[in-house]
């Protein structure tokens, strides 16, 4: 140690005699030193005495075997915290020591705070995993059936994601006429999972929306984080549109998936999740068709064989007037089995028709089919929506609801 650079602190040079210093400079002093010795480090060490007042600092111990120190993390620290600290954990924290000189006190101001062996934000996932299962938000039980047909679909996304061009893709290749609100929200960073709960909430103010999907591409666990939200979970249990989680990609799993009424591994499976390919539906319904003729045909088969066996046993073969009545008894239940096939056939006719004239009602044919025409660009095929881009002679495509005819750009009105 260099006395002399020592020596002021305790020397008085000039009257030559002690120098005697008031609590509150022997505090500073030493709050000084310590400042200088023991700025932004590392500590590990056991939480104990947690404390969180209604001012939003939060108080603690951290100790290990031997010895304790006093820690104060404030508000605006405490806030960005996303796991949720418990006595008994051991953290690693970053931080400053400092002196609480009122008391005389030393502490350790801590920044930033790390639960030991694991990241802060998988620990916060598996905290709130296990909160919301408790609660009860991940029941099979309680998730929405998606509609067979649905009307109105609405998207919660980003614009500039591919997530969004992916599922609009999907539905427009196998069933592009649908009515899609989408409904565009940040899907990252801060103020990101408000943004996405509130649009859930907001849509649930619309009536006649079939089927929500909310989602985003792929990322790592940060960029997916405010689907991981408690707000965002909350808003998707509350919702009564069935919501299809498409978030990420496989293996990513986030706690809106496991709320959701199903989960869609990628945003295009999202888009054939929620409409199905209209030659699948016609093929199905002619498959049920099928099958119920043939469930019909069995049994009459099984109950004429049966009375066939009776006809010709032993017992039967003298008293003939029986067997005649059996007879009868045999074509009436084949009348009434007749019946009854037809009329559930009619049934599951009648049901196919209502599903074809619901596909058929929004057909761009039927549109034609009312007086109105489809303009198209000669050259590129592309359906023309207003006189932006055209020029005198452009030859364009009209077509009508019978035949099509070619034409060209006489004059440009506004």
């Amino acid at each position: 140690m260099n006395f002399s650079n020592t020596l002021p602190l305790l020397f008085d040079t000039v009257k030559n005699r002690p120098k005697i210093l008031t609590i509150s400079e022997l505090t500073r002093r030493i709050r000084n030193s310590l400042e200088n010795e023991f700025f932004n480090i590392w500590v590990v060490g056991e939480i104990s005495n947690l404390k969180k007042p209604t001012s939003g600092h939060v108080y603690l111990t951290l100790k290990d075997a031997d010895s304790q120190i006093q820690v104060v993390m404030f508000k605006s620290v405490a806030n960005g915290v996303k796991f949720e600290l418990r006595d008994g954990m051991e953290v690693l924290a970053f931080g400053s020591v400092t002196v609480y000189e009122l008391r005389g006190q030393y502490q350790l101001v801590i920044e930033n705070i790390e639960p030991k062996g694991i990241g802060a934000l998988q620990l916060a996932f598996l905290q709130l995993k296990e909160r919301l299962e408790k609660e009860g938000l991940f029941d099979p039980a309680r998730k929405k059936p998606l509609p067979l047909l649905p009307k109105k679909i609405a998207i919660v996304t980003s614009l500039t994601g591919a997530a969004i061009r992916d599922i609009l893709k999907v539905i427009n290749k196998r069933f592009a006429k649908v009515e899609i609100i989408i409904y565009p929200v940040k899907v990252q960073g801060e103020g990101a999972a408000l943004e996405i709960a509130q649009a859930i909430n907001d849509l649930n103010t619309i009536p006649d929306i079939d089927v929500m999907i909310v989602g985003r591409g792929g990322g790592s666990l940060e960029d997916l984080w405010a689907f991981n939200e408690e707000v965002v979970a909350r808003s998707i249990y509350a919702s009564k549109i069935p919501v299809i989680s498409a978030v990420g990609h496989e293996i990513d799993v986030t706690i809106s998936d496991l709320v959701a009424d199903k989960r869609a591994l990628t945003p295009t499976e999202a888009g054939e999740l929620v409409v199905p390919r209209y030659d699948q539906l016609k093929d199905s319904l002619e498959k049920i068709k099928a099958r119920l003729v043939q469930s019909l045909y069995n049994k009459i088969l099984v109950i004429r064989s049966h009375l066939l066996r009776i006809k010709n046993s032993y017992s039967f073969k003298r008293p003939f007037d029986r067997i005649l009545r059996l007879q009868q008894g045999l074509d009436e239940i084949t009348q009434t089995l007749v019946s009854v096939s037809k009329h559930t056939l009619e049934l599951e006719r009648e049901r196919l028709i209502g599903l074809v004239n619901r596909l058929d009602s929004v057909s761009p044919l039927k549109v034609l089919s009312r007086g109105y025409s489809i303009t198209t660009s000669l050259e590129s095929n592309k359906p023309i929506k207003s006189i932006e881009g055209l020029t005198v002679g452009k030859k364009l495509k009209i077509r009508f609801f019978k035949g099509s005819v070619i034409s060209s750009v006489v004059e440009l009105l506004e």
